[in-house]
């Protein structure tokens, strides 16, 4: 952003008055000067009540140590969908869909163990090679001296690639995947998806992903068990008796978890760079440090902004009282630029001596399950850039997800000299 403009936003959001203040709003993240209302918030109202028109009275908790509190206090906040769920955004009951995310204990690791191996060191080192191989594949196929869309031939081709092969999707409708992660996420009526204006549209879609991975279901029930996901649903003893509404919710889960976040922080990390070309240059000088890159492009865009949780009791945070019943935000995004846990917040510094400390993956139990594939992911990615691209321009303003959940890209133009 243009630094009059950026001047102008932070302005108004420290002279606002602070009951007026409302994170959650999407035009702010739309237009990314939400930053400067959590900065606010930190300084002056770090847990903080408001009241919003799309989502109603929350908690909004900004700081690293409430945050953490929150995320790791199970008994006394839930992630159950029975209470609402992990998000601000919240379906009526009748079309909520249980997930192992959006459950508490014991159940949640019962389901959570159950793809938790895909993701094992083991698969890791085996996948290695599929990711290198289609990454080098995309980055060699890209336009040279001409203008495209980094979001769309990068970071959704990757990431969908990679969806696909974890759940042995047919490959020739992976773009299907893409479409259910970004319906699962937009907020009905908010303009963020132009068909989708109600509850009903968007439960109409996901339908269309549960009548799709049914039958690959059925197919995979039936036979010997298999190493993608939706075999290890379907054979463990933990999932495969999931009614229809709970497989949706995890298959939901999953294709979000393991699309939105990694395929952001692709665009995320390119556009960061591109805004600090003495990082960049020290990059190039040193690929080495894509190890240390690659989690301060996943704590600076924070893809994922926030997680929600319901107060199951009375409870006191950062000397507020939260009644039983209350939805609480944490915002991992703001937790990200708390200035009393990580130095230089709002700097982006790729050899961080402590690059991992950020709590865009969350913590506790619900700690991002796919967190270390998004980051061989990223690097791979990264490896293969500098040994190809001595320069990629970012040629115009990015276009930002109309959205407090996924903080995310529609649009970022780039060229590549050639």
């Amino acid at each position: 952003m243009h630094t009059t403009a950026t001047a102008a936003a932070r302005t108004t959001a420290f002279a606002m008055p602070l009951d007026q203040i409302d994170v959650s709003d999407p035009g702010l993240f739309e237009t990314d000067t939400v930053g400067h209302y959590f900065e606010r918030l930190r300084r002056d109202d770090p847990v903080h009540q408001s009241t919003s028109p799309l989502f109603g009275k929350y908690w909004s908790v900004t700081k690293y140590k409430d945050i953490m509190q929150v995320d790791t206090s199970h008994g006394i906040f839930s992630s159950d969908v029975a209470h609402g769920g992990i998000a601000i955004m919240e379906a009526p009951p009748q079309l909520r869909a249980p997930s192992f995310i959006a459950m508490d204990q014991p159940k949640h690791d019962e389901q959570r163990k159950t793809v938790s191996p895909i993701v094992a060191p083991g698969n890791l080192a085996v996948m290695e090679s599929t990711i290198r191989q289609r990454t080098c594949q995309v980055l060699d196929s890209l336009p040279r001296n001409e203008t495209f869309n980094w979001v769309d031939l990068v970071s959704i081709e990757l990431t969908t690639q990679m969806l696909a092969t974890l759940f042995d999707f047919p490959f020739e409708d992976r773009s299907l995947l893409t479409w259910w992660s970004d319906v699962a996420t937009a907020i009905p009526g908010s303009g963020a998806i132009a068909s989708i204006s109600t509850w009903e549209d968007r439960q109409a879609e996901l339908g269309k992903c549960l009548t799709y991975f049914t039958r690959l279901w059925n197919e995979r029930v039936n036979a010997p068990p298999g190493h993608d996901l939706i075999s290890m649903l379907a054979h463990s003893p933990a999932t495969r008796n999931m009614a229809p509404k709970e497989f949706l919710g995890n298959l939901i889960l999953l294709i979000v978890g393991g699309n939105d976040t990694t395929r952001n922080s692709m665009s995320g990390g390119l556009l960061a760079l591109h805004q600090n070309p003495a990082q960049f240059a020290k990059l190039r000088a040193n690929p080495g440090l894509t190890e240390s890159l690659v989690p301060e492009i996943i704590r600076w865009q924070t893809p994922l902004a926030h997680m929600r949780r319901t107060a199951l009791v009375d409870t006191e945070l950062g000397g507020k009282q939260i009644k039983q019943g209350d939805k609480v935000v944490m915002w991992y995004l703001s937790g990200n630029r708390d200035e009393e846990a990580i130095d230089n917040p709002n700097q982006f510094i790729i050899d961080r001596a402590r690059p991992r400390q950020h709590m865009a993956f969350g913590f506790g139990i619900h700690r991002c399950v796919g967190n270390r594939l998004a980051e061989l992911q990223l690097k791979i990615l990264w490896e293969e850039i500098l040994k190809r691209f001595p320069v990629i321009e970012v040629v115009g303003e990015p276009t930002r997800v109309r959205s407090p959940f996924v903080r995310g890209f529609t649009h970022l133009p780039v060229r590549i000299p050639g």
